[in-house]
């Protein structure tokens, strides 16, 4: 057996093909109608109430019980990107982690919690660029020695 990828109930397939094609990206990578897979590894899936043998009202928005994870190398410019899209509902606006790590998350049309963070080596590089030695680094973003060595070999 193996996984082969998450799915989201949406309400209107277009409006949340659109979302992650513009924000995030991402393609189709299959398109059956009602049933869209994206590039990222994950499917949209319109009337899955209807899929499930349910009721459409049964489907739970805003569950805050999961999340899709995006990392980007620049965080700087994708904060910028975001301010272009004056419709976005944000769970939260930027936060740095203990790790050092900057994160926001916002919700996506159907209100799945989409959390976009910096990518930790990219983190590890900026530290390195400013004079950090390989072990400093690990300390503070809080990874193994082994993993900051291979990011920055």
């Amino acid at each position: 057996m193996k996984f082969k990828l998450a799915l989201l109930a949406v309400k209107d397939i277009e409006v949340s093909k659109r979302f992650y094609e513009n924000i995030f990206n991402q393609t189709v990578v299959m398109d059956l109608g009602w049933n869209v897979t994206m590039s990222g590894g994950f499917a949209l899936q319109q009337n899955f109430g209807w899929l499930i043998g349910s009721s459409e009202e049964s489907i739970i928005k805003k569950s805050n019980n999961m999340e899709l994870y995006f990392e980007v190398d620049d965080f700087d410019d994708f904060i910028n990107k975001l301010k272009n899209h004056v419709n976005v509902e944000y769970v939260h606006e930027e936060k740095i982690y203990e790790w050092k790590q900057r994160v926001i998350r916002i919700y996506d049309p159907d209100y799945h919690i989409i959390e976009i963070g910096e990518a930790m080596d990219s983190i590890a590089r900026r530290y390195f660029k400013n004079g950090f030695s390989i072990e400093e680094i690990a300390k503070e973003i809080q990874h193994p020695v082994k993993v900051v060595s291979e990011w920055l070999s």
